[in-house]
């Protein structure tokens, strides 16, 4: 089982929360003003990469609390 430190699970939960999913959708957005190539596959490969990273820190936060998640 990979080991987070705070500062790591913080930094993880920011990139979750924040960047992936603004990221995606400033990429759908310009690639479609702009006729930008793959903006569906890319927007969408973000977003799954996103709900990915989201479920194992979900997952890792409540293995860390105890907290059961299913």
């Amino acid at each position: 089982m990979l080991k987070l430190t705070n500062e790591q699970y913080d930094l993880l939960k920011w990139i979750a929360q924040y960047l992936l999913p603004a990221l995606a959708t400033l990429y759908a957005t310009i690639g479609k003003i702009w006729n930008l190539p793959f903006t569906v596959e890319i927007s969408a490969t973000l977003m799954a990469l996103d709900t990915f990273l989201g479920v194992c820190l979900g997952i890792s936060s409540a293995n860390y609390t105890g907290d059961e998640y299913d």
